[in-house]
């Protein structure tokens, strides 16, 4: 999920001091000298900035003028900028919308994505497991190299990838149980595998592996205990369809009346009213799916099943956004134009899987 699609861009606020005739920083009895440096002094002064709520950003904070890493405005703070000012908007004149990213690319590589899960769902459940596979082994590289890159953390990736894999698989054909073994299993590997390197940040570098083998493989897992089923491919299906139309139901309502900011200081592109609108989507369309996709679903289940799945997705998005902020990063990774990386892709959709994977084996079984 994108926070651009959660509602408009935050107005802009105004810098620079009254003095326009002192340098900044200069104390106030040394006349700023004439010339061309005065006019970018007092540009930089006068120059509408972004006001960013709170540190870090992700892809949407840059399509919303955030500041870029590493600057002071990223930690917060605030200094002029002196890049030649930007025409204004004329007066009385309304600025116009914008959704804030290459939608023809994202949806050219949506169209792309969905072609191949849908075929390798319905053809031959295997090739979609080695798919789940895929892209967990490349969220789980994305994760481990942005932490070593940002946070000089370590955590090793071949335990990771090896025992991602084998969890997935694990799940698809032991159920519940061959994952929790698969997930202890993997966490030991990770401890033992970290041991041929010197001691110094030991615990850091571990705890980070854990918990990468938790947030990526482990909950993929819930979406290979969805396609073990009889009907699995059907559950897969209503899975994928409702978290995508969560996710532009937050960017239809939010783009188009989003006001009430959500969650500023983690996600200033998100509104209560995308929330709403994920929401909505979401309920229609888990009412539809369970009546017409689920053998022995019943409408009123799929209401539920889409207010969980509207909560559960916004909450991962919120979540991946707060580790983007903390790392200093935008996105992920740069695999997918449009979208960012694989992660930025799997954010809404990892906590979601538990989620429908839970109701349906409460509503219909685990068949």
């Amino acid at each position: 999920m994108n926070d651009a699609s959660w509602g408009a861009p935050p107005r802009a606020g105004h810098w620079g001091s009254t003095d326009q005739g002192l340098a900044p920083g200069y104390p106030r009895e040394v006349p700023l000298p004439a010339g061309p440096l005065h006019d970018v002094g007092v540009a930089a002064q006068t120059r509408p900035m972004p006001i960013v709520p709170g540190a870090g950003g992700d892809q949407d904070d840059r399509e919303q003028g955030a500041a870029h890493i590493g600057g002071p405005l990223f930690r917060d703070e605030q200094e002029p900028d002196i890049r030649p000012q930007e025409p204004a908007t004329p007066q009385g004149a309304k600025a116009k919308k914008s959704a804030g990213r290459d939608l023809r690319a994202a949806i050219g590589v949506g169209i792309g994505l969905g072609a191949v899960i849908l075929a390798s769902l319905f053809i031959y459940k295997p090739v979609f497991l080695g798919v789940i596979v895929l892209a967990v082994v490349v969220g789980l590289w994305e994760l481990t190299s942005r932490l070593a890159e940002r946070k000089a953390i370590k955590a090793p990736l071949v335990p990771l990838a090896i025992g991602g894999a084998a969890m997935i698989v694990a799940g698809y054909v032991n159920g519940p149980e061959g994952a929790w073994v698969a997930m202890a299993f993997t966490a030991l590997a990770v401890l033992v595998w970290r041991m041929t390197e010197p001691p110094d940040d030991y615990l850091k570098d571990v705890t980070a592996g854990v918990f990468a083998a938790f947030y990526v493989p482990f909950l993929a897992t819930f979406v290979a205990l969805m396609l073990s089923a009889e009907d699995g491919a059907w559950r897969v299906l209503t899975f994928l369809v409702l978290t995508v139309v969560s996710d532009t139901g937050a960017y239809a309502v939010g783009w188009r009346f989003g006001k009430h900011k959500l969650a500023p200081r983690i996600s200033p592109g998100k509104t209560r009213e995308g929330l709403l609108g994920a929401v909505a989507f979401a309920m229609v369309a888990g009412a539809l799916c369970m009546h017409f996709l689920i053998e022995d679903g019943v409408w009123w289940e799929g209401l539920l099943l889409g207010l969980a799945v509207a909560v559960s997705a916004t909450l991962g998005d919120l979540g991946e956004s707060m580790i983007k902020r903390d790392l200093g990063i935008k996105d992920m990774g740069a695999l997918l134009p449009g979208h960012g990386g694989i992660m930025d892709r799997l954010d809404s959709l990892l906590p979601t899987a538990p989620v429908v994977w839970l109701l349906m084996v409460a509503f219909v079984g685990s068949a």
